[in-house]
């Protein structure tokens, strides 16, 4: 029995049909206990939504904690350490919020306020019950160094772009920052048009800096999509 359960509430086989049937409505729950944070206004129906959907989760919690010696298998350790995995707190941050729901008692408002705003990591559950989300999550791992190098590019590439415009235009840029802020903008290739440069070779630093730009950007696009077609090949 324990078995099955930690079966039915783990990511199940493909034919597995209570098991994906499990995930699905997990998913189906944490997008509408969101649903409450669509508005500033408080109602009856959102009280409802949020107690109904913290009930589901405390139920799921609870689930997992019983079979955590089957996951993490570790014996009776299991259920010790289980509760400060990474999902296993998100969950729990979760619920809490919604606790001071149940107890009226505790309902003061700053508190209230600042606890709801938790509520917005139930979204990362989600994460556990999509395959193509832990395939993405395992580009991520596996083109992790790769990844690593082309951020450090961009930061190179955004402090020498920033102290170049920052000495040739000290007037638009006075402060070392603007000059950081042109050059995060000018890697995105956003361009907002509330900081630029106007004299002609600033201009001409920002034609550069913008192609430069638009090479390192397409840069982790590539390494991603590389990835993700080796996930693919391997679960294939």
């Amino acid at each position: 029995m324990k078995k099955r359960i930690f079966q039915i509430v783990e990511i199940g086989k493909e034919d597995d049909k209570l098991s994906r049937a499990y995930d699905f409505f997990m998913m189906i729950t944490i997008i509408v206990s969101i649903i409450p944070l669509w508005s500033h206004n408080e109602s009856h129906l959102f009280s409802v939504i949020d107690m109904v959907t913290v009930a589901i989760f405390i139920i799921d919690y609870i689930l997992r904690l019983s079979t955590a010696d089957l996951k993490l298998k570790k014996g009776f350790l299991s259920f010790v350490l289980y509760p400060f995995s990474a999902m296993a707190i998100i969950d729990l941050l979760s619920i809490l919020p919604s606790i001071t729901v149940l107890q009226k008692g505790f309902r003061l408002l700053k508190i209230f306020r600042l606890m709801r705003t938790f509520k917005v990591l139930r979204i990362f559950k989600a994460f556990r019950y999509s395959k193509s989300i832990i395939m993405i999550i395992n580009v991520f791992k596996k083109q992790k160094d790769s990844l690593i190098v082309v951020c450090g590019f961009a930061i190179a590439y955004i402090l020498i772009s920033a102290l170049v415009i920052f000495n040739a235009e000290p007037e638009t840029f006075p402060t070392m920052y603007d000059a950081i802020y042109w050059a995060t903008i000018s890697l995105t290739t956003v361009g907002y048009g509330d900081v630029y440069a106007t004299s002609p070779i600033g201009k001409l630093i920002t034609m550069i800096s913008a192609i430069l730009g638009i090479a390192i950007v397409a840069l982790p696009a590539g390494i991603i999509i590389a990835g993700y077609q080796e996930e693919l090949e391997n679960n294939r």
